[in-house]
């Protein structure tokens, strides 16, 4: 999928109601029929500008917003190249069409911490050219040559003073030839990009007029609850509704494709009918699995050759000789994503048409992943993809979870039985148990060193399951790995990224995967394979280091002499964490590094053990993000990030038995609280660099730099995830 804009890619303009000037970029350079905007043009763009005749400026973000910034982000790269005044500056959500595919997935995906990264070029360029037609249309009305004029603060300006504001030439600009290139300003020359700009969605958020998933549909829709098997893979039998429907406002009672639905007239009947239920269910051959039999599973492929993911020079021969050896073996559980607001969506199924209201992470992609909210919607509803409606809403957290499609799939299900526009909702309960959890992973490591400490051979085995199996069974195209072969005992990157990436200079590198079948829903978590990764290397360099005699910190500065921007965040995490000096009395320092998604993050973490339990007083985070659009914004992910990846570290741990989730909500599966949050301090490496991502890259360093100061200050090394001392 190219990125280049072409001059038909780019725009067409039309005059509509309140817009003067409508202007589409393809984002994608693979122009697919485009939705309809207003005034009836269409056009073939995945992000849309429109200047108003009152100056305002309506920017469509084609990302989902969960958090991370994007519907403020995306419209700074716009109003800074265009010269807007930013208090015109104005949002909407786009709607769900292939149009809209992000050049960096398959699709109309926010994930990968992309988002920045995609449009960082391509939006830029559509506000320069559209700067430069409304130049050109002030110009001609003034008579001038456009050379001569300026623009800044939302007008332009003649070389003898007059100004004139966009709103009023935006009509006009609309008749003007779009230009065919346009220089992009340099960043000295930032006004609005790079500067801690107030998040436009900040007013609605405060005072509650946010609308997030389950706000949003008709107002007469009916609610649903859904009874699942509670053993993955589990069936329904037969089940008794009697009780269920004698519940007052309770409607209907129906069979789905993932259980037994219950409608009422609200949540609290519709919950009631549920718990009035009497299910019998075939509980199939996943009733046997627990976490013994995982372990097991997993340990028994560790055993055996795994298909290699990346090799360097023979690993074999590295050990021939080698003065010291280490072996070990880390262990990461399942683990939940949590998010603060639980699965939902509305949806209306007509015979001929659906419309979903649904905070989700994957609005629109190919048939051959599914197709998304729009084609899932489709197929429970019966109905051509094209005749689909998705309203995207706030998401109340996503972290992966909202790409998924279960929730919508169930939503257009009970509304197509029940002829009614329907709201699902899962309980907290529906959300721990039903969820599609980060792999539980071994990994198996060793090394050789040589007399000076540093490392001669490397083996890393990986073994977990397939997230992208569950998108594409059987096979990884090309395009995706760049390896290609098929995914059965093949290579997943979602489990090996991290770890075939490794920065440190070893002459000798063999990284494996095994691709277990363990039955457990899997999905993509923040971080997704880096979560993991990050935290067996990590740690495993501590341990060498520690087999060599030298500092953790000093170790790592010698084998990152070739990655100078991991090395650069290593200094300045360690320099503001004051490594070099001791540790205050009682308290015990530990140090990650790691590159994800573009972005490079150090850690230094500060402990105490306290009663048993680990306590995390301070977090120094150094992130090198390339250039940065809002640096308020990374330094809320950076913590967001940590936050996340301390709570999985710590108390993170989904647990099986008789195969279902033993785990029902925040009580038994908790977050991090208050009190127990850690003061942190986020330090931003100026870089000249294009943008790496942030919304992930925060998480990945926290667990092994916290396990590295718990190692410092028992001199045990922590193996296996949530920490325990």
């Amino acid at each position: 999928m190219s990125q280049a804009l072409t001059r038909r890619d780019f725009v067409k303009a039309g005059l509509s109601a309140g817009a003067g000037l409508t202007l589409a970029v393809s984002l994608t350079g693979c122009s697919q029929e485009a939705p309809p905007v207003a005034g009836g043009a269409s056009f073939a763009p995945n992000a849309w500008i429109r200047i108003g005749d009152d100056d305002t400026v309506t920017v469509v973000v084609d990302r989902s917003e969960m958090g991370q910034g994007v519907s403020t982000a995306l419209p700074m790269l716009v109003a800074e190249e265009l010269d807007a005044d930013w208090s015109t500056i104005r949002y909407e959500f786009a709607p769900a069409n292939a149009a809209y595919a992000n050049p960096l997935s398959l699709g109309q995906l926010t994930g990968g911490s992309t988002s920045i990264r995609a449009a960082w070029r391509p939006l830029r360029e559509a506000a320069g050219k559209a700067r430069l037609m409304l130049v050109a249309a002030a110009a001609q009305a003034w008579g001038i040559p456009a050379d001569g004029c300026r623009t800044e603060n939302g007008g332009v300006t003649a070389p003898d003073g007059r100004r004139v504001r966009y709103g009023a030439v935006a009509r006009a600009a609309a008749t003007i030839p779009v230009p065919e290139k346009v220089t992009l300003k340099a960043a000295r020359d930032f006004k609005i990009v790079g500067t801690p700009v107030v998040r436009l969605d900040l007013p609605d958020q405060v005072t509650g007029r946010t609308k997030f998933g389950i706000d949003a549909g008709p107002e007469d829709a009916l609610t649903a609850v859904v009874a699942r098997c509670p053993v993955f893979g589990g069936k329904l039998r037969s089940f008794d509704d009697t009780a269920a429907r004698a519940v007052p406002g309770v409607s209907n009672v129906v069979a789905i494709s993932s259980g037994v639905a219950v409608v009422a007239s609200g949540y609290w009947a519709a919950k009631l009918g549920r718990d009035a239920l009497k299910i019998e269910w075939d509980e199939g051959e996943g009733a046997t699995l627990d976490d013994a039999a995982v372990s097991a599973a997993l340990e028994a492929l560790a055993a055996q050759e795994g298909r290699i993911a990346r090799k360097v020079g023979d690993v074999a021969t590295g050990f021939t000789g080698a003065a010291k050896s280490l072996d070990a073996v880390y262990e990461v559980p399942y683990l939940a994503h949590g998010s603060m607001e639980p699965m939902n969506c509305t949806a209306d199924v007509r015979a001929d048409s659906a419309t979903v209201w649904v905070p989700t992470q994957f609005q629109s992609g190919p048939r051959l992943i599914g197709g998304g909210t729009r084609g899932a919607a489709a197929r429970a509803a019966g109905v051509p993809v094209d005749r689909v409606t998705v309203h995207t809403t706030n998401l109340g957290g996503g972290f992966g979870r909202r790409a998924e499609m279960d929730f919508v799939i169930e939503a257009c299900d009970v509304s197509r039985a029940v002829q009614a526009p329907v709201r699902l909702i899962w309980s907290r309960e529906d959300d721990t148990r039903h969820d599609q959890y980060r792999p539980a992973a071994r990994h198996v490591l060793r090394a050789a060193l040589g007399p000076d400490g540093t490392p001669l051979a490397w083996s890393h085995r990986i073994v977990a399951q397939s997230i992208v199996a569950k998108f594409l069974p059987g096979w990884i195209p090309d395009f995706i790995t760049h390896l290609g072969g098929p995914l059965k005992g093949g290579i997943d990157p979602s489990a090996t990224e991290g770890a075939t990436e490794l920065p440190y200079a070893v002459p000798n590198l063999e990284v494996t995967y095994s691709q277990a079948e363990l039955g457990v829903p899997v999905g993509f978590w923040r971080s997704v394979g880096h979560s993991h990764t990050a935290y067996a290397v990590e740690c495993f360099v501590d341990e060498l280091a520690a087999l060599a005699g030298q500092d953790p910190v000093a170790y790592r500065r010698r084998l990152l002499a070739g990655s100078p921007r991991h090395l650069a965040v290593l200094e300045l995490a360690a320099e503001r964490a004051s490594w070099a000096g001791p540790a205050p009395e009682g308290r015990f320092r530990g140090v990650a590094v790691h590159e994800s998604f573009g972005s490079y993050v150090a850690q230094v973490a500060e402990i105490s053990i306290e009663g048993g339990a680990v306590r995390v007083h301070r977090v120094v985070c150094a992130v090198d993000c390339g250039q940065v659009v809002n640096p308020d914004t990374v330094t809320a992910q950076m913590e967001g990030g940590i936050v996340f990846g301390l709570t999985a570290a710590l108390k993170g741990k989904i647990t099986i038995a008789k195969g279902r989730v033993v785990q029902s909500g925040y009580l038994d599966y908790p977050l991090l609280t208050m009190r127990e949050m850690p003061i942190i301090e986020v330090h931003i490496l100026p870089s000249a660099m294009e943008p790496g991502g942030v919304g992930e890259p925060g998480t990945p360093p926290i667990a092994p730099a916290v396990a590295n100061a718990v190692f410092a200050a028992t001199g045990k090394p922590v193996r296996r995830l949530p920490i325990a001392v």
